[in-house]
């Protein structure tokens, strides 16, 4: 069976898409620890990130990187974190969190009910940012 990850790729479950290129995607997080909080995604199903090749994992960082910068553009945190857990869905991904301190990074304050609106403006800032940093790889779905 698909992995939830695999489904929000193919379109069968909506998503707030930031980024989308040949071997990964990205996403807001239905459930952010701040606002702004991103999934980067390999579009190939993998269960855990050490399971990837080095070139995808090195792209997804990539990847991260240039949201990150966005995300430190849009938001201004003190930092921008990233975690590598892979307990939530069986399918590899980091988390690229805007951050003021390491308790931002702690997934039982996870947000379950974000407000639908801050969630589609935080979506469009943060692929204007992107652009206008020149990347090219913006998602408009």
């Amino acid at each position: 069976m698909a992995s939830i990850f695999s489904r929000i790729i193919d379109g069968n479950i909506p998503s707030r898409m930031v980024w989308e290129d040949e071997a990964c995607v990205a996403f807001l997080d239905v459930r952010p620890l701040a606002p702004g909080h991103v999934l980067v995604v390999p579009r190939l199903e993998t269960d855990q990130w050490t399971d990837l090749g080095p070139g995808l994992a090195a792209h997804m960082t990539e990847v991260g990187h240039a949201i990150g910068r966005a995300q430190m553009t849009v938001f201004a945190p003190a930092r921008i974190g990233m975690v590598i857990a892979g307990f939530e869905v069986p399918h590899a991904h980091m988390h690229i969190v805007p951050i003021n301190g390491m308790r931002d990074l702690d997934f039982a304050l996870a947000n379950g009910n974000p407000d639908q609106g801050e969630l589609d403006m935080h979506l469009e800032q943060l692929r204007s940012a992107l652009t206008n940093a020149g990347h090219s790889s913006v998602s408009s779905r």
